[in-house]
């Protein structure tokens, strides 16, 4: 049901002046028209088995039975034959198996290992959030400078990153590898949250730096990162802090006073007079375009990263480095925001409204792995019938989680920073 006339929408349109949204609503999938050359990726171990059966039953339901990209799945270590039959089973298209080199995860033979490990251990004592797994570091460095470079990835343009345990809510009935080539994107996310301040404290002096260094100028998408000053309101003349302080002692005798004339003080988190919002693209899902993070460009920006020591020393995810990165590089328009999608990981959830007069039947899709005739029937019917339309939702038969609120009302949303450079609000 829509809003009444005159009411103001619950859900504001954004500018289309650097992105739109591919396809409000549902289309007839095209599930013989042409294909991109991408792949979904998958880092997984073997032990996480039943989380990535249920991202691998959410995709598919919701996307991949119509259009059946491949799969390549990697791991640190050798999968087993129980992990790649179960993945056979539960997908339609083709899938790959790769073992990770030990050059691409790992410590680097440049560092001092026993000064990482002490790093790590450091930020597990002072309880920063999976600071003290090594894993995890390895994890974050693997995903900021050597999945594209990957064997099995070489020969794919693009990819689409699965994560174990996530969640798709609305059926994507159009080939978004497709769109983003056509309309010359390269990164595309759904969810822009903020990091937590103490796994980075250090990450901005050194994007900063490569910035600089570089003379590269801001062509809109970096102050997406930036904290924007206050707005100050102009002081009236009756106001005390409109009129210079009254000294009993003449000007010429204040200009030899130490500190006359000084610079203002400067804030230690500061380059460049800018700070770190801490905004970033949450990585955990992207689709984007490989030949950009392959470019030298990337390479030389993440090599900076890389030699600061940040991946030990401190626990910088893969999210800021990749929103960093399109930061210094890339514009407002090269990025896509799919609001459309449906999609939860953890606690963290954006689902979006449903388009009004935009949404088609659906054909009922029943997951043959669920080998029970009544709980897969049940399981179908759960999506038949789809949350209400509202004014401005863009989604195709989404049905939301309702346990928690969305993103996009939630503190910690980055959302107004990617609409104030994308184009600011497009209504009330």
């Amino acid at each position: 049901m829509l809003i009444p006339a005159g009411a103001p929408p619950s859900i504001r349109k954004i500018s289309e002046e650097h992105d739109k949204v591919f396809v409000t609503g549902c289309l007839e999938p095209q599930v013989n028209g042409p294909r991109a050359n991408a792949a979904f990726v998958v880092l997984a171990r073997n032990q996480e088995l039943d989380g990535v059966l249920q991202s691998i039953k959410s995709i598919e339901r919701h996307f991949n039975h119509w259009f059946h990209y491949p799969y390549v799945f990697l791991n640190d270590g050798v999968f087993n034959e129980t992990f790649k039959e179960a993945i056979h089973n539960h997908t339609s298209g083709t899938v790959e198996f790769g073992k990770i080199d030990p050059s691409m995860w790992g410590y680097p033979d440049w560092v001092d290992h026993k000064v990482a490990e002490e790093g790590i251990q450091k930020q597990g004592d002072e309880a920063i959030m999976y600071g003290g797994m090594e894993s995890y570091h390895h994890m974050c460095r693997f995903y900021s400078g050597f999945f594209y470079k990957h064997e099995l990835l070489e020969k794919y343009e693009w990819y689409w990153r699965l994560e174990p345990e996530i969640k798709y809510f609305c059926d994507i009935t159009y080939d978004p590898f497709i769109h983003m080539a056509r309309a010359n994107k390269t990164y595309g996310f759904t969810i822009a949250v903020k990091e937590l301040k103490e796994t980075v404290p250090n990450i901005f002096r050194y994007a900063s730096a490569y910035k600089r260094l570089n003379n590269l100028t801001s062509t809109g998408l970096w102050e997406m990162f930036v904290e924007q000053p206050e707005e100050e309101k102009p002081l009236t003349k009756d106001d005390p802090k409109s009129k210079p302080p009254v000294s009993p002692l003449p000007e010429e005798i204040l200009r030899t006073q130490p500190g006359r004339g000084a610079l203002p003080d400067v804030d230690p988190e500061a380059m460049e007079s800018e700070t770190y919002n801490m905004c970033h693209f949450w990585s955990n899902f992207e689709i984007a375009k490989l030949d950009w993070f392959r470019s030298k460009e990337y390479e030389d920006f993440f090599n900076m990263m890389d030699r600061s020591g940040g991946f030990w020393m401190e626990r910088w995810g893969d999210a800021p480095i990749h929103s960093l990165a399109a930061g210094a590089l890339l514009s407002p328009k090269d990025i896509h925001y799919f609001r459309d999608f449906g999609y939860r990981h953890t606690t963290i959830q954006h689902c979006p409204a449903n388009a009004p007069a935009r949404q088609l039947e659906r054909v009922p899709w029943l997951e043959k792995t669920t080998l029970d005739e009544k709980a897969r029937k049940e399981e179908d019917e759960y999506w038949e019938s789809w949350d209400s339309e509202k004014e401005n939702g863009v989604g195709c038969r989404c049905k939301c989680d309702t346990d928690i609120v969305d993103v996009e009302g939630k503190q910690g949303s980055c959302l107004a920073q990617w609409v104030d450079v994308a184009g600011g609000w497009a209504s009330p």
